[in-house]
């Protein structure tokens, strides 16, 4: 296995994959020189190199794992690796201009490759529930869907320093992969979207909004709305905080991963909030999130010949909407889908 970028998602990457029994080796890419020698002691990859294309050119390797930064980087890494016949786990988005996305669903379908999305909510057990419910029966036919997803903005201020993404494309990218996730096979239609602003421009001296609310309408006639953003004060580090409800027209369910359960009180620190962090955090020998158990999904997927749960068309339709979100927000009114060949969709 091989892991390109190891900053805080990529580490995380790496540490999963060297505890695990089907991993017969690992390598390492990493542009920072202290984090690779950090990295390198960490995991004790086979290989550590600051040139990823080693591990693109080295035929031993299977698969590989892009955790770089910044994300105009995803789409050529991610196209030199499934051209080398490689699988590859990348991390969302899967790329800039939806035409990006579409070559690389293209060589990873001629290569037979598996290529699969970093959406890991999907492996929230709370979000796991969710879908369960939704799909089974038990909520009945699906009415309305809210999920309301937050962060602070030490995290924000980190995220728009590397790109100028939206809230919708990095923040709410999350809610809109899970919501269309729970509604198959139906499909969006329309989009509406409005941004707001005051707290990210006093954090970073920059235009970028503080949060970001979406209504999507499906070809079901059902409609749903997510609110993200990266404005919550400060706390315990990168706090992240989600709430959840899904209506249907035989049961409501309503999920808190706000993550209030969990409080510890020290002199030092006061109040703060353990296993609240974003992307997740080790809690000694297990993990706390869903980054682990959704990088051990890829590695039985390719050591095992097995589906992945994230296909590459389905975070191609999240990526629409949310370059929908972000014209309906620039412009003030709903905007149909698909998008016009014009913006690199697909009709």
């Amino acid at each position: 296995m091989g892991i390109i970028g190891t900053g805080w998602c990529g580490g995380i990457r790496a540490e999963t994959c060297v505890r695990h029994p089907l991993i017969k080796s690992l390598h390492i890419a990493e542009t920072r020189p202290e984090r690779l020698a950090e990295m390198t002691k960490l995991v004790n990859p086979a290989t550590a190199t600051a040139d990823y294309r080693q591990i693109i050119d080295n035929k031993n390797i299977d698969a590989v794992m892009i955790s770089a930064t910044p994300e105009v980087l995803h789409y050529p890494m991610a196209r030199d690796a499934l051209s080398s016949g490689k699988h590859v786990f990348l991390e969302k988005p899967i790329a800039i201009e939806l035409h990006e996305a579409d070559d690389l669903i293209h060589i990873a379908k001629k290569n037979n490759l598996k290529f699969t999305i970093g959406y890991s909510q999907r492996f929230n057990p709370k979000f796991a529930y969710v879908h369960k419910c939704a799909t089974d029966g038990t909520l009945g036919k699906p009415v309305s869907a809210l999920v309301s997803r937050h962060i602070g903005r030490g995290l924000g201020k980190k995220i728009t320093g590397r790109t100028k993404l939206s809230p919708a494309a990095m923040e709410a990218t999350h809610d809109l992969d899970f919501i269309l996730w729970c509604l198959l096979p139906a499909k969006p239609v329309r989009v509406y979207s409005q941004v707001n602003y005051g707290a990210m421009r006093e954090a970073t001296g920059a235009d970028f909004p503080d949060t970001q609310y979406i209504t999507v309408t499906m070809d079901s006639g059902m409609s749903f709305v997510i609110g993200a953003g990266w404005s919550l004060p400060p706390a315990y580090p990168n706090f992240s905080m989600t709430w959840i409800e899904f209506i249907g027209t035989e049961g409501a369910l309503i999920i808190d991963d706000t993550h209030r359960d969990n409080h510890l009180t020290t002199m030092k620190t006061g109040i703060v909030h353990p296993m609240s962090t974003m992307p997740g955090e080790w809690v000694e020998h297990t993990f706390a999130g869903a980054m682990a158990p959704e990088t051990v999904h890829f590695i039985e997927a390719c050591a095992c010949d097995r589906d992945v749960m994230v296909k590459p068309e389905e975070a191609r339709q999240v990526m629409e909407v949310y370059i929908a979100a972000d014209i309906s927000a620039e412009r003030n009114e709903p905007v149909n889908l698909p998008l016009p060949e014009s913006r690199g969709g697909a009709k």
